[in-house]
């Protein structure tokens, strides 16, 4: 079995990218997780307007996600217009292997080098995750599009298909990740998730490439909010992480069923119309070379 993982040196601008491969070594110190594969994305997603739009009425969007604009990303590195995908089936959990250490003050930055790194090094159109948590619970905004709409993000090989990837700053391996980042994680899966879905049930998905650890057309059932390392060879999420997604889970239904209950003045969940199923966004082979 193999395992994968990115590390980089990468600046905030491109023009630090040649001083970054210089200081390699020191750079291994602040890594994060990606994957191999994704960046440009056929323009399939545009075909039809999502319909979490109509059926996740009662699901807000949680107050206060940081933007692209306010954590300072710069647009003109990102290339082409946004991709969309199909309604939310599943959410994987990803860390970016950062220190723990870090300060939420400098989330900002982190923000910037690794979208410097995902577009300038790995040569993908923009940042790969669609959400970004760090240590204090704050929500980032990641892939561009993702606020309004479900942008095909890079962050799962074979998996980006209907499904939204959450990236946590930092680690957590060893150390206990906050409370404050479990119900960050939660609120995003609760308001992205498709109408209908169970956060703890499963669902199937269908690998759109033979790089992850499935092959190419291959059924697979996972978790709705699943880890990184379910569907690919990685040890992503770090282990603590990992070990909290059922906490996630919990919490994510929690607050679908509190949603519900008040959009219908406590009568239950409301029953929304049958989504048409979609066909997945095809993964473009994307040619592999050095980190």
């Amino acid at each position: 079995m193999r395992e994968t993982s990115d590390i980089t040196a990468a600046g905030p601008t491109r023009r630090r990218f040649a001083l970054a491969a210089a200081v390699l070594p020191l750079a291994l110190l602040v890594t994060w997780d990606g994957v191999h594969g994704a960046g440009q994305h056929e323009a399939g997603g545009d075909r039809a307007r999502d319909a979490e739009s109509v059926t996740q009425a009662a699901i807000a969007r949680p107050p206060g996600i940081v933007t692209r604009a306010e954590w300072g990303a710069d647009e003109t590195l990102r290339s082409g217009p946004t991709t969309y995908t199909g309604a939310v089936k599943a959410v994987f959990v990803h860390h970016t292997a950062h220190p723990d250490t870090y300060d939420c003050a400098e989330a900002p930055e982190l923000l910037r080098e690794m979208y410097a790194y995902h577009v300038g090094l790995r040569g993908w159109d923009d940042l790969g995750y669609n959400f970004l948590v760090d240590k204090c619970g704050t929500i980032y905004e990641g892939r561009s599009g993702g606020l309004e709409r479900n942008a095909y993000g890079a962050h799962t090989e074979g998996f980006n298909s209907d499904t939204v990837g959450i990236a946590v700053l930092g680690t957590y391996d060893q150390l206990e990740p906050p409370r404050e980042v479990l119900d960050a994680i939660a609120r995003i899966a609760a308001w992205k998730l498709r109408s209908g879905a169970d956060p703890r049930a499963r669902t199937q998905l269908v690998s759109t490439n033979g790089d992850s650890r499935f092959e190419e057309g291959a059924a697979v059932e996972v978790e709705v909010i699943s880890g990184h390392r379910d569907t690919s060879y990685t040890h992503c999420p770090g282990e603590a992480l990992y070990a909290a997604l059922p906490a996630i889970r919990t919490e994510a239904a929690r607050l679908r069923s509190e949603a519900a209950r008040a959009a219908t003045g406590g009568a239950g969940a409301p029953q929304a119309p049958a989504e048409p199923e979609e066909e997945a966004v095809r993964e473009p082979r994307m040619p592999v070379g050095p980190p």
